[in-house]
C-alpha cells in the first residue's frame, strides 16, 4: 500500500472520530436539555414521596461535566431537615448536592434510577436523643412508598462521595459525640441489594471524640480504607478489613455492629501491633502533642482494644470493655535530659465487664524502668473497686528530680530520693475487717515540691513508713510513721505515729507545727480559689479505742492544744460546707474543751462553749459516738439550709461544633434535715432569730438533745407573730425525703388574723379563719410525718388539744351565713365568740370537734361534728333561740367551707377518712 492510500485512510478515520466526538459532545450537551423537565419532575416526585424531612434548594442544573462522565442533577444551596422529633433542625446543609442519573433508565425506563450521590462543602448534623430517636430517618421505607400512586425516581446507589464537609454526631442515648472536620469520603458498592459489600475510603483533617463530655481524641487526622458487609434486612454491619491511620498510628479495625429493637449488639476489635512508641502518642489528646514535640521516644508498642456485647439502656445491659497495652525497650527523654528513662517495659491490661466500675480489673503484669543507676520494678493486679482483691509487689530506688526531668512534667518541680520495697496480697474489705497481707517500707528523703501556682516550695520532706500485716485482718495491721516532717514558709510540721490493731485501734501520735492551708493549697492548685484555713497543733495522743469507749481514761494519755481558723468541713449529712471561723481546743484525755468557738453554715452563725468527748474514736471509725455538752448562741439560724439536697441533671446538654460542651442545667430537690446517728450531744440554745419553712421565730431558747438520730427539744420557747410559744418536741428523719415528728405546744393570746396571714400551716389547717379577727390561745399535742419539703403530710397527723377563744369575730364565714339564710335569722350571720373552749382531735385527715356552745345576740348555738383538712364539713348544730335557748332548731351542715349546705334535721353521712399508707 502506497503512502497516498494510507494518508486517505487516516484522513477518513480522523474524520469519523471527529464526527463521533462531535456527536457525543452534542449528545452530552443536548441530553440534559432534552430530558431536563423529565429529570426535574422525577426528582421532585421522589423527594415528595420518599423524604420525610423538609427539603429546600435555590436552583437546579443538569450536566455531564459536573462529575464527568456521570450525568448529574445538582441542587444548589441544598437543605434537608431531620425526621421526628427534629423536624425543625437541619440534618444536611450543603453548597451542592448532586444525583448521578442512570442513562439507560432515563432513555428507556418508565422511571429514573439514581445510582450516585455527591455532597460538596456540606454540614451534616446527626442527632440521637436520650430515648434513642434519631434525626436521620428521613427516607420513607419502600413499602410505604408503594402505597402512593405513580412511579418516581428509584434510588439504587452504587456510589456515595462526600467532599470537604463537616460531620457532627451527637448521641445523647450513648453519650457519644464526635466532630469530623475536613471530611472526605468515597463509598462504592451495590447499595440497592439487601446484603452488599461497601468499599470505602475516608480522610478526616481533624477528628474530635468525646464520651460523657470527656475528650478522648482531639484534632486527630484519620486516613482509612474500609470494607464493610451490610445486611439491610437485619440492620447488621460487619467490618471485614479496615486499615486506619490516626495521625501516625496504624490501626486495624474489625468487628460487627447490629441494630436491635431496643439497643445495639457490638463486637469491635481495634489493634495496633509492633507500632513505634512515638506514633502511639500522636493519637493521644492534644496536651501530649506539645510534650511530644520536645521528647525523644523510642520503643515498640502493641495495643488491643475490644468492646463486645449488647448495649440496652432500658435493661441496664452494657458491653464488656478490654484494653491491653505493651511497651518494649522503651526510651523517654524530654528536652535532652542528662538522665533519660531507659529499658522501659510495660505489660498492662484492664477489663471492665458490663462497663461497671465495681467490676473493674486492672492488671499491670510488669512495669520496669531505669534512670541511670536508679530503678523501678513493680506489678499490680487489682480486681474490683468496692472490695478489691490485691496482688502487688514493688521495688524501687528513684531520684525524683531525675524522673521529673526525664518525663518533662510541666509546671511541677519535685526532688528527693524515694526508696521502697514490699508486697501486698489479699482482699480489702473494711466491713468484715479484711486487709491484704502486707509487708512494705516506703521512705522519702530530702523531698521538695514546687509548682507554678505558688512562689515558695515545700521543703525538707522526710517520710519513713512501715506497713505490716501478717494475717490479713484489720486486727493485725500496723502502720508506723517515724517520722513524717516538712517545712513550709519557714514553719516546720512534725508528725510521728504508731498505729496497730485497727479493730481496736491502739495509737501513739505526736504532732506539732503550724500550717497555713490556704497557702499550701495554692502549691497544688490555682490561685484565686475560695480556700482558706489555718491549723496550729501541739498534741500527744496515746491509748486504745476501746478504753475511750469504756471510759478507762486512766489508761489513756491525750494532751495538747489545737487551734483552727477558717476550716471548711464537708459531711454527708449536710448539703453545704460547715465553716469553723475560729476555735481553740484543749485536749485532756478523751475530752476536747472549747471556748468561744465561732462557726458559720450558710447564712447561719454560731458561738459555742463546752466540750466534746470520744473525738478520736468518732473521727477514726464509723461506729464511734461523738458525745458532748455545750451552749450555743446565735444571732440568726436559717434552718432551711440544713435540709438535704439532691441534684437532678437535665440530660439535654448541647455541644458546639468545636466540641465545647455547655453545662446541663440542674434542678435541686430538697429533703428533710438529717440528724447523724453517731451523735450524743446536749446543748442549751439561745438564738435571736430562726427562719424555718416561711416561719420567723424570735428569741428561741431551750434545751436540745441529739442522740441516735433523734432530736429532742425540751422547754423550748420562742416568739411567733408576737405570741409567746412553749414547746416540747421530737424529730427523726427516717429517710432523706421523709421524717417523723411529735410536739406538745402551748401558745398564749395570739392574733388569729395575723396567724392566718403569716403562718402557712395555720392557714391550711384553719382555712375557715380567713376573715376572722380576735385573740385565741392554743394547747395542742400533734404527731405525724413530714415530706421532702419539711411540710406535714395531713393524713399522717394524729393529735388533740384545746383552742381557747378569748374574743373573736367570725365575719363573712360562709357556714354561719348559710345557717342565717336557712333559719331566717340574720343576726347569726357574723357571730362573735368570747370565753369559749373548743376541744378537738385529728386523725386520718379529719378534725373532730367535741360539743361546745356559746352565746351571741340572744342565740345559744351548740356545735359538734367533723371537718376535713381539705374543707369538707359534717357539722351538727342546734341553734338555741332567744331568750333562754330552751327551744332550738336542729340542723346539719355539709358540703365544704366554700359552699356549705344547711339542712334542718339531725341525720348526715360521716366524712370519708383518708388514711396514711406510708407508715414506717
Amino acid at each position: 500500500m502506497d503512502g497516498t492510500k494510507v494518508k486517505t485512510i487516516l484522513v477518513k478515520i480522523s474524520k469519523y472520530i471527529g464526527i463521533g466526538l462531535v456527536v457525543i459532545l452534542s449528545l452530552m450537551f443536548l441530553t440534559p436539555v432534552i430530558f431536563s423537565d423529565k429529570i426535574k419532575e422525577e426528582i421532585k416526585k421522589t423527594a415528595n414521596q420518599k423524604l420525610a424531612g423538609e427539603m429546600n434548594y435555590s436552583d437546579v442544573n443538569i450536566s455531564f461535566f459536573k462529575h464527568f462522565p456521570s450525568l448529574t442533577l445538582t441542587l444548589n444551596n441544598f437543605t434537608l431537615n431531620g425526621s421526628a422529633p427534629f423536624q425543625k433542625e437541619r440534618l444536611i446543609n450543603a453548597k451542592e448536592v448532586s444525583f448521578g442519573i442512570n442513562i439507560p433508565s432515563l432513555i428507556f425506563g418508565k422511571s429514573i434510577n439514581i445510582d450516585e450521590i455527591y455532597l460538596s462543602n456540606s454540614n451534616i448534623n446527626i442527632k440521637v436523643n436520650k430515648e434513642g430517636l434519631a434525626n436521620y430517618n428521613v427516607y420513607i421505607a419502600e413499602k410505604e412508598v408503594e402505597k402512593q400512586k405513580g412511579e418516581s425516581a428509584a434510588i439504587k446507589l452504587e456510589k456515595i462521595e462526600i467532599i470537604n464537609s463537616q460531620l457532627i454526631y451527637d448521641d445523647q442515648s450513648t453519650k457519644v459525640h464526635f466532630d469530623a472536620f475536613g471530611f472526605n469520603y468515597l463509598g462504592k458498592g451495590d447499595l440497592a441489594e439487601d446484603i452488599f459489600d461497601l468499599y470505602s475510603k475516608a480522610k478526616i483533617d481533624k477528628l474530635n471524640l468525646l464520651y460523657e463530655n470527656e475528650p478522648y481524641l482531639m484534632n486527630k487526622k484519620v486516613d482509612a480504607d474500609l470494607i464493610t458487609k451490610i445486611n439491610v434486612n437485619s440492620l447488621s454491619f460487619v467490618f471485614q478489613q479496615n486499615d486506619l491511620m490516626i495521625n501516625q498510628l496504624p490501626v486495624d479495625f474489625k468487628g460487627k455492629f447490629d441494630f436491635l429493637k431496643d439497643g445495639y449488639n457490638m463486637d469491635f476489635v481495634i489493634k495496633s501491633n509492633n507500632s513505634d512508641l512515638d506514633h502511639l502518642f500522636t493519637a493521644l489528646p492534644p496536651k501530649y502533642i506539645t510534650w511530644l514535640s520536645k521528647t525523644e521516644l523510642k520503643g515498640k508498642t502493641d495495643l488491643l482494644l475490644t468492646l463486645k456485647g449488647k448495649y440496652i439502656e432500658s435493661k441496664k445491659i452494657a458491653p464488656d470493655l478490654n484494653l491491653d497495652l505493651k511497651i518494649r525497650e522503651g526510651f523517654v527523654n524530654y528536652n535532652k535530659s542528662a538522665f533519660p528513662i531507659s529499658n522501659l517495659h510495660l505489660d498492662f491490661s484492664t477489663k471492665l465487664p458490663s462497663l461497671n466500675p465495681e467490676l473493674l480489673i486492672v492488671n499491670v503484669k510488669s512495669i520496669v524502668l531505669n534512670i541511670n543507676q536508679d530503678f523501678l520494678n513493680a506489678k499490680v493486679n487489682v480486681k474490683g473497686l468496692q472490695e478489691p482483691e490485691i496482688d502487688a509487689t514493688f521495688n524501687s530506688k528513684i531520684d525524683l528530680e531525675k524522673l521529673n526531668k526525664a518525663l518533662g512534667v510541666a509546671d511541677f518541680e519535685i526532688k528527693g530520693t524515694l526508696v521502697g520495697h514490699g508486697n501486698a496480697q489479699g482482699k480489702y474489705d473494711q466491713k468484715n475487717g479484711k486487709f491484704p497481707i502486707t509487708n512494705a517500707n516506703i521512705n522519702l528523703k530530702s523531698g521538695y515540691i514546687k509548682t507554678q501556682y505558688y512562689p515558695n516550695p515545700i521543703t525538707n520532706i522526710n517520710i519513713i513508713t512501715t506497713i505490716e500485716n501478717k494475717n490479713g485482718n484489720f486486727s493485725d495491721l500496723k502502720v508506723i510513721l517515724k517520722p513524717a516532717e516538712f517545712t513550709f514558709e519557714g514553719k516546720p510540721v512534725f508528725v510521728e505515729a504508731n498505729l496497730y490493731n485497727f479493730n481496736d485501734l491502739a495509737y501513739d501520735i505526736k504532732a506539732k507545727g503550724t500550717l497555713d492551708i490556704s497557702k499550701i493549697y495554692q502549691v497544688f492548685s490555682q490561685k484565686g480559689l475560695d480556700v482558706d484555713g489555718f491549723v496550729k497543733a501541739d498534741v500527744s495522743l496515746k491509748g486504745k479505742q476501746s478504753d475511750a469507749e469504756k471510759g478507762n481514761y486512766s489508761k489513756m494519755y491525750n494532751k495538747g492544744t489545737l487551734e483552727l481558723r477558717n476550716i471548711l468541713i464537708t459531711t454527708e449529712y449536710l448539703p453545704k460546707k460547715f465553716l469553723i471561723k475560729e476555735g481553740i481546743f484543749k485536749i485532756n484525755q478523751d475530752k476536747m474543751s472549747f471556748h468561744n468557738f465561732l462557726a458559720a453554715y450558710g447564712q447561719s452563725d454560731f458561738r459555742m462553749n463546752g466540750y466534746l468527748q470520744n473525738v478520736l474514736n468518732f473521727a477514726t471509725t464509723k461506729t464511734g459516738i461523738l458525745r458532748g455538752a455545750f451552749t450555743l448562741n446565735s444571732t440568726y439560724v436559717n434552718a432551711d439550709e440544713f435540709m438535704s439536697e439532691t441534684e437532678v441533671v437535665t440530660k439535654n446538654s448541647t455541644t458546639t461544633a468545636n466540641a465545647e460542651t455547655k453545662p446541663s442545667p440542674t434542678k435541686v430537690e430538697t429533703g428533710v434535715i438529717m440528724i447523724p446517728t453517731n451523735l450524743d450531744l446536749q446543748f442549751q440554745a439561745n438564738v435571736q432569730k430562726v427562719n424555718f419553712n416561711d416561719l420567723t421565730l424570735n428569741q428561741a431558747k431551750g434545751s436540745m438533745n441529739m442522740k441516735k438520730g433523734v432530736l429532742t427539744m425540751q422547754n423550748t420557747g420562742f416568739n411567733l407573730i408576737g405570741c409567746a410559744v412553749n414547746m416540747n418536741a421530737k424529730y427523726q428523719a427516717s429517710a432523706t425525703k421523709k421524717a417523723n415528728f411529735e410536739y406538745d405546744i402551748k401558745a398564749s393570746d395570739f392574733d388569729i388574723k395575723r396567724a392566718y396571714k403569716e403562718v402557712k400551716i395555720f392557714r391550711e389547717m384553719a382555712s375557715a379563719a380567713e376573715k376572722a379577727e380576735g385573740i385565741i390561745s392554743l394547747e395542742y399535742k400533734l404527731k405525724g410525718r413530714l415530706n421532702a419539703n419539711m411540710e406535714p403530710v395531713y393524713p399522717s397527723l394524729v393529735g388533740n388539744g384545746i383552742v381557747s377563744v378569748k374574743d373573736i369575730k367570725l365575719h363573712g364565714m360562709k357556714m354561719f351565713s348559710a345557717v342565717a339564710k336557712e333559719t331566717n335569722h340574720d343576726k347569726i350571720n357574723n357571730p362573735e365568740l368570747s370565753k369559749v373552749e373548743i376541744k378537738s382531735s385529728i386523725k386520718n385527715n379529719i378534725i373532730t370537734l367535741e360539743r361546745f356552745k356559746f352565746k351571741f345576740a340572744g342565740f345559744r348555738p351548740r356545735i359538734e361534728g367533723t371537718t376535713s383538712l381539705d374543707g369538707r364539713l359534717n357539722i351538727k348544730m342546734r341553734l338555741g333561740l332567744p331568750p333562754l335557748g330552751i327551744l332550738g332548731i336542729p340542723m346539719t351542715i355539709t358540703g365544704n367551707k366554700d359552699n356549705p349546705k344547711v339542712k334542718v334535721g339531725r341525720k348526715s353521712d360521716d366524712l370519708e377518712e383518708t388514711e396514711d399508707n406510708d407508715i414506717d
